[in-house]
């Protein structure tokens, strides 16, 4: 097959992964996070990746927002919200933090492709975003490999959650673009 089947085929399967989004969800999402104190962000591997650009675009709104495990990110209190993204919804370090934020009272969402999950079921907030799991023996939900639609599925979710936050709080690019790196 040539590269641009490929890549035409990968678009079809993110087309009918984005169709298939929970509004309701992604509202109470969207809600939960404008009403925190703090937003922290948490994911592994290719997911941990799409939740660190997730936090940039969260950044450049003016909200306070953190990758887990940086350096400078700050404690969790009460007030704040620990947004996780897994696949599986299992990832041991994940479930631990997750744990932790529920212990300190926090708010905890989920975005997984099993709600039921360890994660999913810990989770106050759960969108489930199609896709297919890293072990994929009894699927024919995508020709690509591991978890590489739900990794896609969640960085145009998150970029989706981004768009209904500047809605909501009256901003654009241009207002956004003034938080940008500047020293790159």
């Amino acid at each position: 097959m040539q590269t641009t089947q490929y890549a035409n085929e990968i678009v079809k399967e993110l087309n009918r992964s984005i169709a298939a989004i929970p509004e309701a969800e992604t509202d109470k999402l969207v809600n939960s996070i404008l009403e925190s104190k703090k937003i922290f962000v948490a994911g592994a591997g290719r997911s941990g990746l799409m939740a660190k650009a997730f936090v940039m675009r969260m950044m450049q709104m003016g909200l306070d927002a953190y990758v887990v495990g940086e350096t400078v990110t700050p404690n969790f209190e009460k007030e704040d919200i620990l947004i996780i993204g897994s696949g599986s919804g299992e990832t041991k370090s994940l479930l631990i933090m997750a744990e932790k934020a529920k212990n300190i009272q926090g708010t905890v969402a989920a975005v997984t492709i099993f709600p039921e999950s360890s994660i999913g079921k810990l989770s106050d907030i759960t969108v489930k975003l199609p896709g297919s799991p890293k072990d994929k023996s009894n699927s024919d939900f995508t020709i690509q490999p591991m978890g590489a639609l739900f990794e896609q599925t969640l960085l145009v979710f998150f970029d989706a959650v981004i768009l209904k936050m500047m809605e909501k709080k009256g901003m654009s690019s241009t207002t956004m673009f003034g938080r940008h790196a500047n020293l790159e």
